[in-house]
C-alpha cells in the first residue's frame, strides 16, 4: 500500500510518516507541506526524522504526486485538508484525516465523498481513546439521567479548536442518549453567579505548554462520582492509529468508515 502524508512535517505528520515507513506492507511514497516552508524540496526521510534519505523530495503541490499513492493520510490544516479531499475524490484515492476544527457543512463534504472513495474522518485515531469512548458510552447509558456530566479536555497551547473534537464526540453521544442536541445541553466554562444548568453537559478546555492530549469525563452523583480518563504522553498513539486506519481502508470499496470498525469496537 503506497501512502502520501499531507502535513508530513507537523506534530502528527512526522510520527505518521515514520510508522508508515516501518509498517510491513506499506510504502511511504510522498510528503506534502505548505507553500513557502524551508523544507520543501528536501528529502522526505530527513524531514520526518528517519535519519536517512528516501530519494523523495517533499512537495507543496499534492496534485503533482497524488497518482503515485493508494491512500492519503492528511493531518494538515482545515483548508489544506479540504483541498486534499477534493483531489482524493478526483483521483479516487482512499483518505484518512485526523484533523479537527471543521464546520458541520465541511463535514458534509466528507460524507458526500464516501460515495466516491473510502474515507475515515471525524475521529480520534488512538485505540485507547476509542476504548475510553466505549466505556463512557456504557457509563452514560446507565447514569445519564441521574448524574451531572462534565468534560475536561487538555491540550497544548497551539491547539486551535476548543472544545476538542473528542470532547464534542462525547457530548454528542450524551445528547443523543438524552434525545436532544448538544446545542441544547452544552455549557462552555462558567462565570458569574447561578446554579448549574440542570441536565446540562459542562465543557472545560485547558490549553497550556506542551500537553499532548488528555480527556476526562465526570459523572457526578450524590455522595459519589465516576471519572473516566485518557492520558497521552506523545502523539505516537494517534499517529499509529491513523496508520491503522489507512491499512484498514486498503482494498475497501467507497464508503464512510467508522473508527470502531478499525479497532473492532
Amino acid at each position: 500500500m503506497k501512502v502520501i502524508v499531507v502535513g508530513c512535517h507537523g506534530q502528527m505528520g512526522q510520527p505518521i510518516s515514520r510508522f508508515v515507513d516501518e509498517r510491513e506492507g506499506m510504502e511511504l511514497v510522498g510528503g506534502v507541506g505548505p507553500v513557502g516552508r524551508d523544507y520543501i524540496g528536501r528529502d522526505l526521510g530527513q524531514v520526518v526524522g528517519l535519519g536517512r534519505d528516501l530519494g523523495i523530495p517533499v512537495v507543496d503541490d499534492l496534485a503533482s504526486i497524488i497518482d503515485q499513492c493508494d491512500a492519503l493520510i492528511d493531518v494538515s490544516s482545515v483548508e489544506q485538508c479540504l483541498q486534499t479531499l477534493d483531489l482524493a475524490v478526483a483521483h479516487k484515492k482512499a483518505l484518512v484525516t485526523a484533523s479537527t476544527g471543521f464546520t458541520p457543512e465541511q463535514f458534509e463534504r466528507f460524507e458526500a465523498a464516501g460515495a466516491e472513495i473510502p474515507v475515515i474522518f471525524k475521529c480520534n485515531t488512538s485505540k485507547m481513546v476509542n476504548v475510553m469512548l466505549k466505556l463512557v458510552e456504557l457509563a452514560a447509558k446507565a447514569l445519564v439521567d441521574e448524574t451531572d456530566i462534565e468534560i475536561i479536555d487538555q491540550h497544548d497551547r497551539y491547539k486551535l479548536d476548543a472544545p476538542s473534537g473528542t470532547a464534542v464526540i462525547i457530548g454528542n453521544m450524551i445528547a443523543e442518549l438524552k434525545g436532544t442536541t448538544l446545542d441544547e445541553l452544552a455549557e462552555y466554562g462558567r462565570g458569574g453567579h447561578g446554579a448549574r444548568k440542570p441536565g446540562g453537559v459542562g465543557f472545560h478546555s485547558l490549553r497550556a505548554g506542551d500537553i499532548t492530549s488528555d480527556h476526562k469525563v465526570f459523572f457526578g452523583g450524590m455522595g459519589e462520582r465516576l471519572e473516566i480518563t485518557h492520558y497521552s504522553y506523545s502523539d505516537d498513539c494517534f499517529a499509529r492509529g491513523a496508520v491503522d486506519c489507512a491499512a484498514f481502508l486498503h482494498g475497501k470499496p467507497a464508503g464512510v468508515y467508522n473508527i470502531k470498525e478499525v479497532f473492532d469496537l
